[in-house]
């Protein structure tokens, strides 16, 4: 009866459980995980998870769930457990590692974890790992346990903040489990390790050596028997992985090189004569083996990188290793463990100290630059299917992408180690040869063995960056060369790539451009989209660098781009859009407002054109994203002019306002296209600043209309670079001008406050997110003005009210505000400049942020301290707490007292009364002392707790979406 009763009890459970694994909808589910997360967090659960564990009717999910939440309640909820009882858990849980002795393993690991982490919290427990071995030791069938308990101790310990316990009270803790039993753990694990012949080939062990190499002094482990353990294991394939992960963590622990320069020299020579395992696992085609061994290397390289600076040819044949592991790596599976062992010994090469192992390594490198080339080139389909290179296998292609770029960032580490001619010269070589090879079979669009040729097109593109503008032996010839490759897809995509990078080389070598430019203007016409876009990329590169030498040609240039402008897709528009505009920028003043015309009318035709028949969302997109060419005009040219003569560019902005302002009117419902014409607007105030004087009050005018027919975000954005440049102290601005923006400011503000009282903060998160990041710039040009307005508090109540929304962004420029805010209430203002002259804040401001704070700061307390212990993203913690903390510093005793309300309206059994008790002493010791600052780090403490505790999922929930579980032995 009493079983039976027991199994009646957590057959809720069980039922959540297989609804979790079960194929039903998702609010069943949904349900499931809510009732699996409540009880988990339960006082109940105790008992139920222990009767799950011995009961035989439920399965093995559902008892690795048990031991799961065990772990979590151990962890997060040890209080609701009398002190005397804990040996009385500690017992039960030893019971159930005997019970699961055999397994299921993660079962066994679960409940070591769960008696790690009260070994942890029970300190009254001393003899624990006597304890251990006396009670699971002496069984070989137990050992297991054993090895799982010693492998997660140090794990666990380390993670040990999760705990409730004191900073001073873990910290003696550690010294008790880890530095006490170090030597104690070391024996029994080289005892194990000579039990038997073939303890080596039992991963486990290898996995508790990596656990305990942090607390057994490393000398202590090189010289004892556990490293021909190490080294053994690397050739049994049940333990391989974990001797991998072994050796790498020691190589980790030896970064210290002149620390462990001894320790060094007894691992050098084994792990040298490991190298013959890399042409084995090669030949045997093992991959995982491969990148094992390659790993092995590359770590060992990447710990030691100083000592092969200083002793380049004792430990050359290291790096020899690490360039095979490169070179013989068929599937580029392993290469990706040298990258960065390449890139931080070039950082040592390239220093002036270490000139003789740069000269010791040349060699080296220029093998690793025909390496990499040689990886870069595309696969050959088994298939024969050209159009299909990766045989439908769109990850692998994509990491073949990723990959290429990887190994191009090598290539320009190579540059910086043996110079970039010789690295170009590789790749002119290549490309000759193929030339010389293949030139008279090539034809339009039948281009064989095309990838010999794409490759070291793709490494001209890679290296571009590192070559100087001096450089003249080798891209004088690459040059014409490359403007002649034959028509193939991929080919001419990369030859048009690898020339827009080297358009600032060529801004100095004017000889050269006209070819270059036919070749790349060429491609517009080209059948393949990639090789369009290509160009209109490169194109931008070449009149971004080459600007000053294209401003004699305009016109011609016009004509190419009203020719090509519309058949291009959006992205290829901005491009090209970019670069005549880059040209037009170097036009003289007087020259900038006819151009300006005969560029951007035509745009504008089309734009009146596209606003008259736009009626779907695709049609309306087009519109959003032909008004950014318009933008991207006024971003590139800014003409000087005096500030008493007429800015050219403002002439041209004042014809087609009323263009922008009556699509924004007729697509008040399109955000894509207000978002468009918004930004417009903001980029003439940042790129004529005062000169926009002029257009000030028009704009102003349907700046705030705009935002009270949309209420979108976007116009307050668009208002925020008015008030940036037309702020107080800058010159050409009248105090007639401050105010009227000023009040300006209000109105939007004004529309803004209806909003919020309109419609909940869930459905405003843009709109809030753009409104605070504006006041922060109110505060920081017109504080004077703004805080005295009787706009303040509201403004205040609708930051609070913001403070529950679950979004970052929002959240961030809200918590920005009101640390800004707050600032005011001290002596000296916040500045949010590189300007250290700091001003004096005037008294009456002072009082009147006291003011706000005393009307409304109590609510703010909750919402900030609520938001932080249940809804707040992990990085809005340091501002949260900021304005914690700027509360305490302007009202301390206060302050305390709405902390401590607030911790009294938490729900009952959330935290313990001791809990409670200390923090708000703690707080109370600190405000009587003066030291103010020291609570921010107690109230992170207290809410990251109680947060871990009663808010975060507990483990256990996320695997149980799993059709079933799978369990090794």
């Amino acid at each position: 009866m009493a079983a039976n009763g027991a199994q009646q009890a957590f057959a809720p459970v069980l039922a959540a459980l297989a609804t979790m694994s079960a194929s039903v909808d998702r609010a069943q589910k949904g349900q499931a995980h809510e009732f699996l997360e409540k009880f988990q967090k339960s006082p109940e659960a105790w008992t139920t998870t222990f009767e799950i564990l011995q009961s035989e009717s439920a399965d093995p999910g559902a008892k690795l769930f048990a031991a799961t939440t065990l772990k979590g309640k151990i962890v997060y909820d040890l209080h609701q457990i009398p002190r005397e009882a804990l040996s009385g858990l500690r017992d039960s849980l030893l019971n159930n590692l005997i019970t699961f002795r055999a397994g299921p393993k993660p079962i066994r690991m679960q409940l070591c974890v769960c008696l790690a982490n009260l070994a942890i919290q029970m300190i009254e427990w001393k003899d624990v790992l006597p304890l251990i071995l006396s009670t699971l030791g002496t069984d070989p069938q137990t050992l297991p346990c054993v090895l799982d308990f010693l492998r997660v101790l140090p794990e666990e310990v380390t993670e040990g903040r999760k705990i409730n316990l004191t900073e001073d009270e873990l910290s003696y803790r550690t010294k008790e489990l880890l530095e006490d039993n170090a030597q104690q753990a070391l024996a029994l694990l080289t005892q194990y390790s000579q039990s038997s012949p073939t303890a080596f080939q039992n991963p486990q062990l290898l996995d508790c050596i990596t656990s305990w190499l942090r607390e057994v002094p490393l000398n202590d482990i090189v010289n004892s028997p556990l490293l021909k353990t190490i080294i053994d294991a690397l050739s049994a394939d049940g333990s391989f992985e974990a001797a991998v992960e072994c050796m790498c963590a020691i190589f980790n622990e030896t970064r210290d090189v002149d620390e462990c320069i001894t320790i060094i020299q007894t691992l050098y020579p084994h792990v040298i004569a490991l190298r013959p395992k890399i042409s084995e696992a090669a030949r045997e085609e093992d991959v995982d083996k491969y990148k094992g061994i390659a790993r092995i290397f590359a770590e060992a390289g990447e710990a030691w990188v100083v000592l092969i600076a200083r002793m380049p040819v004792d430990f050359r044949a290291l790096v020899e290793s690490i360039l095979e592991t490169a070179a013989l790596d068929k599937d580029r599976d392993a290469i990706s463990h040298t990258f960065k062992f390449w890139y931080e010994l070039k950082q040592y090469l390239t220093l002036e100290r270490y000139m003789q192992a740069r000269l010791e390594y040349v060699d080296i490198y220029s093998k690793l630059v025909d390496i990499m080339i040689g990886h870069l080139e595309y696969p050959k389909p088994e298939s024969g299917n050209e159009k299909d290179l990766f045989e439908g296998d769109r990850d692998q292609e994509e990491k073949f992408r990723e990959f290429r770029h990887q190994m191009g960032d090598v290539l320009k580490d190579c540059c910086e180690v043996i110079g970039v001619t010789d690295c170009l010269e590789k790749s002119y070589r290549l490309i000759e040869s193929w030339v010389n090879t293949y030139g008279s079979q090539a034809r339009a669009g039948l281009v064989p063995a095309w990838q010999k040729l794409e490759a070291p097109l793709f490494s001209l593109r890679a290296m571009g960056r590192m070559v100087p503008a001096e450089e003249n032996i080798m891209l004088p010839r690459l040059m014409p060369l490359i403007v002649q490759i034959p028509d193939h897809d991929k080919v001419r995509f990369q030859a048009i790539m690898a020339l827009g990078r080297y358009t600032e080389w060529t801004a100095h070598h004017p000889e050269l451009l006209q070819p270059q430019l036919d070749f790349i203007m060429a491609a517009f016409t080209h059948p393949s989209k990639e090789v369009i876009r290509a160009a209109a990329l490169s194109f931008k590169f070449f009149c971004n660098d080459c600007a000053d030498l294209l401003s004699g040609y305009t016109a011609q240039l016009q004509q190419f781009y009203a020719t090509y402008l519309d058949r291009l897709p959006s992205t290829s528009q901005d491009e090209i859009t970019d670069g005549v505009a880059s040209v037009l920028a170097k036009l003289p003043a007087d020259k900038i407002y006819e151009n300006l015309k005969l560029y951007c009318n035509p745009v504008v035709t089309t734009l009146m054109a596209m606003a008259q028949s736009a009626s779907n969302d695709k049609e309306k997109l087009a519109l959003a994203d032909k008004l950014q060419l318009l933008t991207i005009f006024i971003q590139w040219v800014q003409p000087y002019v005096e500030p008493s003569g007429e800015n050219p560019a403002v002439k041209y902005c004042q014809e087609i306002f009323p263009v922008l302002a009556a699509i924004a009117e007729n697509f008040v419902t399109c955000t894509p296209v207000l978002e468009r014409i918004c930004r417009c607007w903001r980029y003439m105030v940042l790129s004529y600043r005062t000169a926009m004087a002029p257009l000030l009050p028009l704009l102003a005018e349907k700046l705030a209309a705009g935002f009270n027919a949309s209420r979108q975000g976007c116009f307050l954005w668009a208002t925020d670079s008015i008030v940036r440049e037309f702020s107080e102290g800058v010159e050409q601005v009248d105090d007639n001008t401050t105010n009227a923006i000023f009040q300006f400011y209000e109105q939007q503000a004004t529309t803004f406050l209806r909003a919020m009282n309109d419609l909940p903060p869930e459905e405003l998160p843009d709109l809030i997110e753009d409104f605070f990041r504006l006041t922060v710039d109110v505060l920081l040009y017109y504080a004077p003005k703004a805080i005295p307005s009787s706009l303040m508090e509201p403004i205040l109540a609708a930051a609070c009210t913001s403070l529950t929304l679950l979004k970052e962004e929002p959240i961030f420029a809200t918590l920005h505000f009101l640390r800004d805010l707050l600032g005011y209430g001290g002596e000296f203002a916040p500045s949010s400049s590189f300007d250290q002259s700091r001003q004096r804040v005037p008294s009456d401001v002072q009082g009147r942020v006291k003011q706000l704070i005393a009307t409304q700061g109590e609510q703010l307390v909750q919402r900030i301290m609520t938001g932080m212990m249940y809804t707040f993203p992990r990085d809005c913690f340091p501002d949260a707490s900021g304005v914690l903390l700027d509360m305490f510093q302007l009202m301390p005793e206060q302050v305390a007292v709405w902390v401590q309300n607030t911790v009294t309206m938490l729900p009952p059994g959330s935290i313990t009364p001791q809990e409670s008790e200390r923090l708000l002493n703690n707080i109370k010791q600190r405000v009587q002392s003066g030291e103010v600052r020291k609570i921010r780090s107690l109230l992170q403490d207290f809410t990251n707790s109680y947060r871990r505790r009663n808010v975060a999922p507990r483990e256990g929930l996320g695997r149980l979406e799993a059709s079933r579980f799978r369990f090794s032995g």
